[in-house]
């Protein structure tokens, strides 16, 4: 395991599930933890104290450090207040999971402004404000001459890069954060930064509908939370300073590094396209029409399925 040993990690959503896993396997790996939990419902509502708070007592118990930390991660006065409360518990802060999420799920003619809203609010702002502040924190240490070798994994999904009927506001909201990804990435090197997200597939509160219970006496469970966090524990160490910009599928023991959007099928004309001939190359080329592209091989990996669990 690589060692993370010294540095200073703020998991979001670390009260429960994939993200309880990450915050253990980091910590696992010599890094003290700031455990962010709000502790709200799955679709956001109410507050518990108790996730983090157990969270942070697990790793204490196994001899690591950790703190526990409540904020809403859609709060930008409250993202700060969080990177904030890593420095001055430990510090520093060298590595920020981005991980808390909601679902409110509906069909598009049904859903609701606020059940959009909220969606978009806690994933793709509950991403941008805690990434904005630590960066922030990592720009001003390296323009200090202080060597940063910072890390962000942020948490896309299934549903956001390869979409999921009834997540809209969810797949918006996860291929938003891919998108983010990449430019952060972009932005942030110059600091010594890299930026990575993950879709992941687990079963956690938010997918236990879709993936049933824990297989009984069948060995290794592909959906097994835990599965996520050692490519999280890889890519906070030293050793890969040089890997940034990329989405990782991970489902089970299998890892795929999504390619981005590229340049496809190419349409070339002489001059501007009479939308009667465009439309008859479109149907010579595709006459069985368009589908996902790649989504079918994606997907048989999984199961048939595209939800995650944050």
């Amino acid at each position: 395991m690589p060692s993370l040993a010294g540095k200073v990690a703020i998991v979001t959503g670390a009260g429960r599930g994939i993200g309880r896993d990450h915050a253990l396997a980091l910590a696992h790996a010599g890094a003290k933890i700031v455990v962010n939990d709000l502790g709200s419902s799955l679709a956001g509502e109410g507050t518990d104290l108790l996730p983090a708070d157990e969270v942070v007592e697990e790793i204490a118990a196994a001899g690591g450090r950790a703190v526990a930390d409540y904020e809403n991660v859609a709060d930008f006065a409250g993202a700060e207040r969080m990177v904030a409360r890593a420095v001055e518990s430990f510090g520093r802060l060298d590595i920020l999971v981005n991980n808390a999420g909601i679902t409110r799920d509906r069909m598009l003619v049904n859903m609701t402004e606020d059940e959009w809203d909220a969606v978009i609010a806690v994933h793709l702002k509950g991403h941008f404000a805690p990434t904005r502040h630590a960066a922030a924190y990592w720009r001003e240490q390296s323009k200090a001459g202080a060597e940063v070798r910072g890390r962000v994994i942020n948490t896309s999904s299934p549903s956001g890069v390869f979409g999921n009927v009834g997540q809209a506001n969810y797949g918006a909201a996860k291929a938003g954060i891919a998108a983010f990804t990449v430019i952060a990435a972009q932005e942030l090197g110059r600091y010594g930064v890299t930026v990575n997200c993950l879709a992941p597939n687990a079963r956690t509160r938010m997918t236990e509908e879709a993936f049933g219970e824990i297989p009984a006496g069948e060995g290794f469970d592909a959906m097994d939370p835990a599965n996520n966090s050692p490519i999280v524990v890889a890519l906070c160490a030293d050793e890969a300073q040089e890997i940034t910009g990329q989405c990782f599928f991970v489902h089970g023991g299998a890892v795929n590094v999504l390619r981005p959007w590229d340049a496809g099928e190419l349409f070339a004309a002489d001059a501007r396209w009479d939308a009667d001939e465009l439309l008859a190359a479109l149907r010579g080329r595709f006459p069985d029409g368009l589908a996902p592209a790649g989504m079918a091989p994606m997907m048989a990996r999984a199961g048939g399925r595209s939800l995650s669990g944050d």
